[in-house]
């Protein structure tokens, strides 16, 4: 009988002190960031990032946990969340912000936007994007913490493209998106739109004769298997936002918002890089596989866009052309 109350003394003990451990270590922030992407690709890999560095800086006050692959929805759906304060974070392309404000969709324009850096001055410097970053965030409930590069999409066929009179009739598959179309429509392909999930069968029974992606997605869909031939063609640069909600980080004290922001920007340069150097081997890659790439003259492409961009300004008006203006004074 002692023996037994003396055993269940000892338990208890060590219960309480194993509850009083894990409540130690508890973070006093538990955070969770939504996201498109699956593990294997670049975003989940910076997110992973961005967690590590937050916690580490934080010295465990932050937990921040990932739900990829659309576990919480598609990309507006988070982005609601995140102005409802049900998520904390997500990850959202300028252009995207066009679902709220039609003009947005300037940086998907083709060849408006033709590098990261370009991106990141349109968005942080010009009136236009300070306006636009002001609404999303007064409006959405968003508050941008730092701007990364998601690859430049370009056009793999089963026939080459030496240049725009190569595109003529070109069978090319696209996301039902107004730019993706435009891009086709212009240059003079026939725009196929299809859901990814079917690219890869319509490309090996050349039911489309060509899609367009960034060099990644190219890669990692094994398109190169069905597709020999790849232009270089830039059409349409993708940057990628990190976005925490406006709720999240109000409730943070300033020096936890600071070691966000600063863990932010630091996976954005790793988000960058991780893209850069990937396109810089997926090249080299994709010619070890057999996969012939060219170079088409560029300035014809963006040539045969003018009409869209006059779209693009009737249904914008004043805004849409100061956007304009401002965006060809970037250096």
């Amino acid at each position: 009988m002692k023996f037994n109350k003396l055993f269940l003394a000892t338990f208890c003990a060590g219960v309480a002190a194993s509850a009083f451990a894990t409540s130690a270590l508890a973070a006093d922030y538990d955070l969770k960031f939504g996201m498109n992407a699956g593990t294997s690709q670049n975003e989940y890999k910076a997110a992973e990032f961005f967690a590590k560095e937050v916690k580490d800086k934080s010295a465990g006050k932050i937990e921040v946990k990932l739900f990829p692959s659309s576990q919480l929805g598609d990309d507006r759906t988070m982005m609601k969340q995140l102005k409802d304060g049900a998520l904390d974070f997500t990850f959202a392309e300028s252009a995207r912000f066009q679902i709220f404000y039609p003009e947005a969709e300037i940086f998907a324009l083709p060849y408006v936007v033709p590098s990261i850096e370009f991106s990141k001055k349109a968005l942080l410097e010009t009136n236009f994007g300070k306006e636009l970053l002001r609404k999303v965030h007064d409006e959405q409930g968003m508050t941008l913490l730092s701007v990364a590069y998601n690859g430049t999409r370009q056009t793999s066929s089963n026939r080459p493209i030496n240049s725009i009179a190569d595109m003529k009739g070109l069978k090319l598959r696209v996301p039902n998106a107004a730019t993706n179309l435009a891009f086709a429509k212009y240059v003079g392909a026939a725009p196929t739109p299809m859901a990814f999930s079917e690219v890869y069968l319509a490309l090996q029974t050349n039911s489309v004769d060509g899609q367009e992606n960034p060099l990644p997605t190219i890669r990692a869909q094994k398109f190169y298997e069905v597709q020999k031939y790849l232009a270089i063609t830039n059409h349409i640069l993708n940057d990628q936002l990190y976005l925490v909600s406006n709720e999240t980080f109000a409730d943070l004290p300033a020096d936890l918002q600071k070691v966000v922001k600063d863990a932010a920007e630091k996976a954005a340069e790793y988000h960058s890089k991780l893209f850069h150097d990937g396109e810089a081997n997926d090249i080299a890659f994709f010619e070890k596989q057999g996969v012939t790439v060219t170079h088409p003259d560029l300035a014809p492409f963006k040539a045969a866009l003018k009409p869209y961009y006059d779209e693009y300004l009737k249904k914008n008006g004043k805004v849409g052309q100061d956007a304009f203006d401002e965006f060809s004074k970037i250096k």
